[in-house]
């Protein structure tokens, strides 16, 4: 559907996408997942045509963008994050004249358009001015004219933003319901969102792509990476903490969470793969300590996130970091030469005054 190569963006001095390259298979809905100024819209602008990358390729359903540019955006259907809407035209109006916009066959228009509108919920709004529709109604209007065409492939950038919590659930069924005849790519900073509707997660960080996996497959492999556990014991805090902070093997990263009528309740990572709960509740036990409760922490998308985030942020400082380093040594090296040739012009001036010094002596003999 979508192939990625090499994508390549620079504004000025600044990395937008650096050598992203990822794709899409056909019908799958993709989460596109990311902080502010990662490269996630830009990556959007870029495969619907709508920029220029600045080197690298994009094919859509073997077309290439630069090269059969037409071709492909015939493909997509785009809904930006501020909605392209005209507010004096009317719904029906509007969607009209998107499917002029799209070269859609006159004869088929009427029917696009109420395809369109049954899709999208719209059939009780359809005679209204736009201006007039609440911001649920007018994401609504934006994602028909996405669809307008019967792309196949729908690119939906931040398509829940400033909603209501009705109204998300009513665009989160929607899109869900477009992964039976399209393939859809949806950016958005609500995780929940992406874990509730996607198929799919690419990841970028700093213009890169960081990770892209299923759901299921990429929380499962952080679920991996250290165990989370909360316990609650009836007892003193502090001999709850001294017999938890012995068990080396075991806990780690111990943190006190409260205390409540007698009750202490701890968090503590592990890095034990087996089922620990019976080592620490008879360490507990042994000093006459109660167990309440012991419970595991699921890793959500959301913790699968932060932790690919942060490791990626350490990787790309340390880079940062390795590339001073790097322009220190040149400019050290810079010094050093220019030290060699100062030493060098000075005993060529020597040498220059030892040999007018000696012409000298022999006019004077």
């Amino acid at each position: 559907m979508i192939k990625v190569t090499n994508l390549c963006k620079m504004y000025g001095n600044n990395v937008a996408l650096d050598n992203v390259s990822f794709e899409v298979e056909e019908g799958h809905i993709y989460g596109l997942l990311g902080p502010n100024g990662a490269g996630k819209s830009t990556t959007m602008n870029i495969v619907t045509g709508y920029i220029a990358p600045s080197s690298g390729e994009v094919s859509v359903n073997g077309h290439i963008l630069g090269q059969e540019t037409l071709e492909a955006k015939k493909c997509i259907g785009y809904l930006p994050e501020i909605p392209p809407l005209y507010p004096d035209m009317y719904v029906r109006e509007y969607l009209k004249f998107i499917c002029g916009l799209k070269h859609v066959a006159k004869e088929d228009r009427e029917k696009e358009v109420e395809d369109a509108i049954e899709k999208t919920g719209l059939t009780s709004v359809s005679d209204r001015l736009i201006r007039n529709l609440s911001k649920g109604y007018k994401q609504r209007v934006g994602i028909a004219q996405a669809i307008i065409g019967n792309p196949d492939i729908i690119i939906l950038d931040e398509p829940t933003v400033g909603l209501d919590p009705q109204q998300i659930i009513e665009i989160r069924e929607l899109i869900r319901s477009l992964k039976d005849k399209h393939t859809v790519i949806l950016s958005s900073h609500i995780l929940s969102e992406i874990a509730a509707v996607c198929d799919d997660v690419l990841m970028i960080a700093h213009g890169r792509v960081v990770a892209m996996d299923t759901t299921d497959h990429l929380v499962s492999a952080n679920e991996h990476a250290a165990r989370t556990f909360e316990i609650t014991v009836k007892g003193d805090k502090d001999k709850v903490e001294e017999v938890l902070s012995k068990l080396e093997d075991i806990v780690k990263n111990l943190s006190f969470v409260s205390e409540k009528d007698g009750k202490v309740i701890f968090t503590f990572e592990t890095e034990r793969t087996d089922d620990i709960r019976e080592d620490v509740s008879f360490a507990l036990s042994d000093a006459r300590l109660l167990v309440l409760s012991m419970n595991e922490e699921k890793k959500s998308l959301e913790d699968t996130y932060l932790a690919i985030m942060k490791d990626s942020d350490e990787k790309y400082e340390e880079e940062l970091r390795l590339a001073e380093e790097e322009d220190e040594e040149d400019d050290d090296g810079d010094e050093d030469e220019d030290e060699e040739k100062d030493e060098e012009d000075d005993e060529d001036e020597d040498d220059s005054e030892a040999d007018d010094e000696s012409d000298e002596e022999k006019e004077e003999e």
